[in-house]
């Protein structure tokens, strides 16, 4: 058992793996907010909601979700630059967290379960919703991984 433990890759492995594939998950859906099905889609939910109810009067459906999908992207970006800078990874770490506890807090007010069932049954707004609670935790483990390095260089 021990020779099959010396054989696994580093820690840095799986940070690495959890980075490329946070930064398709922010890219994809980073993009996909250019496009007026998914501008439609966010503005159900979004257009209510505090943070981001004033943006619609302002710049319309599309133009708030350009403007979401801007700072997907860019938290993408931000994690991606992680695998060299710190001080990026720490950040997109951060701006992954916010992304996912708004999208969390959505979750308050609406239906979730499925009618006619209730818990543990989901709606489609807890099955689209729910899923981010994992996507948290890696951005969270992503911004520690970041915080570590840039305190042990401090440090050093």
């Amino acid at each position: 058992m021990l020779k099959i433990l010396d054989k696994l890759p580093p820690q840095t492995f799986a940070i690495g793996a959890l980075r490329w594939s946070l930064l398709f998950i922010f890219a994809l859906f980073g993009v996909a907010k250019f496009a007026a099905y998914e501008a439609q889609g966010v503005a159900g939910i979004a257009m209510h909601y505090p943070l981001f109810s004033w943006m619609y009067p302002l710049i319309g459906v599309q133009g708030t979700s350009n403007v979401i999908g801007t700072i997907e992207l860019a938290t993408g970006v931000l994690i991606a630059l992680g695998a060299w800078s710190h001080r990026a990874g720490l950040i997109g770490g951060l701006m992954g967290m916010a992304t996912f506890v708004i999208t969390l807090s959505f979750s308050f007010g609406v239906p979730l379960w499925e009618d006619g069932y209730g818990f543990p049954f989901m709606g489609s707004t807890a099955q689209f919703l729910f899923k981010d609670a994992v996507l948290l935790a890696g951005c969270l483990a992503l911004a520690l991984h970041a915080g570590h390095a840039l305190r042990a260089r401090a440090g050093a």
